[in-house]
């Protein structure tokens, strides 16, 4: 199944023969990924617990364990993500507060093995 190409934050794009730009599979799974893990929970207001928020963590002191804990919860969720293997997330605080985060994940359409890596 297909759908417009649209990374969190950003915007439609064109794509090789001048149309809206798609994304497909893995890499519709991925963007989906991502959005849920940025957005706010209660922001869609039709989905009120859709989103893991971890904007809230920007500018506070780095929380690892609890980032590590809400992504897992909600990779969880996301249908482009397998269950078997569990996605497997790495957050490590850094010296000035800011968290990296590492996720590791099976697509569940295609068995591949996915990463996102991001600093809060």
């Amino acid at each position: 199944m297909s759908d417009f190409s649209l990374w969190f934050g950003g915007d439609l794009s064109v794509g090789p023969t001048g149309d809206i730009a798609l994304a497909d599979n893995s890499v519709l799974a991925e963007q989906r990924v991502l959005r849920r893990l940025l957005t706010n929970a209660g922001d869609y207001i039709w989905q009120l617990g859709y989103g893991a928020g971890l904007g809230q963590f920007v500018g506070r002191p780095g929380a690892p364990a609890i980032i590590a804990g809400i992504t897992r919860t909600q990779m969880l969720l996301e249908a482009g993500v397998a269950a078997t293997p569990a996605p497997v997330i790495v957050a490590d605080s850094a010296v000035d507060g800011t968290v990296n985060l590492a996720v590791q994940y099976a697509d569940a359409n295609t068995a591949a093995v996915r990463s996102l890596s991001f600093s809060i």
